[in-house]
């Protein structure tokens, strides 16, 4: 299986929280795990907020920002191109989303098209209107 985690899934591997232990049992069932590139300062900005409002100590900070660091290398990450922005634009407009989340959906859809009838490839958001956008996406490609 082919797992594509969005930055709210993503962060729940380096902070515990509701649903850090659902992913990481994706993870582990996952032969490989994809996301997009713009994760990369998403995860951080989430960790760096979390040092600030105190929520993780220093020590844990440094963990958590190392421990991303060192997955981030094993991750197929998509590149946000120009083409793959273009589509995010039509795709926050259809399903009424936020611009980066549009950029997860746009990085799922070149995940689809890439592997279609290859491979089981899930979606992992703690987005509602994202899944569901996700979902009805998966649907139109396969």
């Amino acid at each position: 299986m082919i797992l594509y985690l969005d930055t709210s899934s993503l962060v729940k591997l380096y902070v515990d929280e509701d649903g850090s232990d659902t992913v990481r049992g994706e993870v582990a069932e996952a032969a490989v795990v994809t996301t997009s590139q713009i994760a990369y300062v998403e995860v951080r900005a989430a960790l760096a907020r979390r040092r600030r409002e105190r929520a993780l100590r220093p020590r844990a900070f440094l963990a958590a920002k190392h421990a991303f660091e060192a997955d981030w290398a094993h991750l197929v990450a998509i590149d946000a191109t120009a083409d793959l922005c273009q589509e995010a634009g039509v795709l926050a407009e259809r399903h009424a989303l936020r611009g980066f989340d549009a950029l997860h959906l746009a990085a799922f859809a070149e995940a689809l098209r890439g592997l279609e009838g290859r491979a089981d490839v899930r979606f992992s958001s703690f987005d509602d209107r994202l899944n569901r956008a996700a979902a009805k996406l998966a649907r139109s490609i396969r």
